[in-house]
């Protein structure tokens, strides 16, 4: 490693001075933990997204739990999702009771394989499932509207993991615009605001829905299942007066957290575009690379992540590690970890995924990376690979 030059990491947040000043301006104001910040930031996103309702909440993982409980998932109860994604994602289900059922992904596309998914559903009897949390991996929109009839068929919800897709969109049957996690299709989607994703509150998750009973739950949920609405009290002692009316968790944002979201909301568009520059430039670089694999790529994709497959792997990871470029691997299979192979998951049930992740590396992508700096990402490779 040569430690004179700067290094590069698959991922960066970038704070402003306009970030820092809303920031401080909530410091000086009279709320910090979930106050008017937080409702002024969950308008302002639902606005963004397109969706009815937003919910605030502590993590992407407090989003994706409570989401799984509002849905009713339980013991007993039966969920499909890809095995490739942060742990989170099917750990959620678990929290709640529930158990996972992973499908294979699309070898093109990354995200889950929806003839999997019907294929899985139809081998067993009626009502065996519950519900699909389908990922829009590395930023690649999932057609909801394809899962969406699957799951009317068999009377399923969904769950859509847009972690990745702030900003992302796709196109429906009737050709209208959709944006990931809307709510048009699926009952609930989350977002995380963890530094590396588009939107940095340093720690923070959203759930957006168009359905206000679900909404509702949300909002209980989150704060310890307290309820203060005078319209749905049991009883009423006074001005001072809540009622727990179901088992929540302290999952609130604080108003410090949402004053950042807000303000990173604003460069959302630009900040995505950047993203969409930097990503193309890869793809130009090194499209006549035999030895590279680049993942398809749509124009509503908002690239989380830029994905190539290589089968030197290690060794790519390794020469630009030396070289202080810090890439990374998304993600190691669910179901090959040590806790989901006690369940009984076993190597070679997910050959599709099993494949891609012996190949796959996350290259360095995020608004702030300079030109000058990607430019040495992709001489290097270009370099590793000069044989060709």
């Amino acid at each position: 490693m040569n430690p004179k030059i700067s290094s590069i990491n698959y991922g960066r947040h970038e704070v402003s001075q306009e970030d820092i000043d809303a920031v401080v301006d909530t410091l000086k104001s009279d709320y910090l933990t979930q106050g008017p910040k937080v409702e002024e930031f969950e308008t302002k996103f639902a606005e963004y997204i397109g969706s009815k309702y937003a919910v605030a909440v502590s993590n992407g993982t407090a989003a994706l739990h409570i989401s799984a409980l509002a849905l009713g998932v339980k013991k007993g109860k039966k969920v499909i999702t890809s095995p490739l994604s942060f742990v989170a994602t099917s750990n959620a289900v678990l929290y709640c009771g529930g158990e996972i059922e992973f499908c294979d992904i699309n070898n093109k596309t990354l995200i889950l394989d929806i003839n999997q998914v019907r294929k899985k559903i139809e081998s067993q009897p009626k009502g065996t499932y519950d519900g699909i949390i389908p990922i829009d991996f590395a930023g690649y929109p999932v057609q909801m509207e394809e899962f969406r009839d699957i799951a009317d068929e068999h009377k399923l919800w969904l769950l859509e993991d847009s972690c990745h897709a702030p900003g992302g969109t796709f196109y429906d049957s009737i050709g209208k615009l959709q944006n990931c996690g809307n709510g048009n299709f699926a009952e609930l989607a989350i977002f995380s605001f963890h530094p590396v994703k588009h939107i940095a509150c340093g720690e923070g998750g959203m759930i957006t829905t168009n359905d206000q009973i679900l909404y509702n739950k949300l909002l209980l949920l989150r704060s310890h299942g307290i309820n203060k609405n005078i319209g749905q009290l049991a009883e009423n002692h006074g001005g001072w007066y809540y009622e727990m009316q179901d088992l929540g968790f302290n999952y609130r944002m604080s108003d410090i957290n949402a004053a950042l979201g807000i303000s990173q909301l604003t460069k959302a568009n630009i900040n995505l575009q950047k993203r969409k520059k930097i990503a193309k430039d890869y793809d130009l670089a090194f499209k006549d690379l035999k030895s590279i694999n680049l993942i398809d790529s749509v124009a509503g994709h908002a690239y989380h992540l830029y994905i190539i497959q290589v089968k030197e792997r290690n060794e790519l990871y390794e020469y630009l590690k030396k070289e202080n470029i810090f890439t990374q691997v998304h993600y190691i299979p669910i179901h090959l970890q040590p806790y989901y192979r006690a369940m009984g998951w076993k190597k070679g049930m997910f050959p599709v995924v099993e494949e891609y992740y012996s190949k796959t590396l996350s290259l360095p992508i995020y608004p702030s990376l300079p030109n000058l700096e990607q430019k040495r990402i992709i001489d290097l490779i270009r370099c590793f690979y000069s044989n060709e």
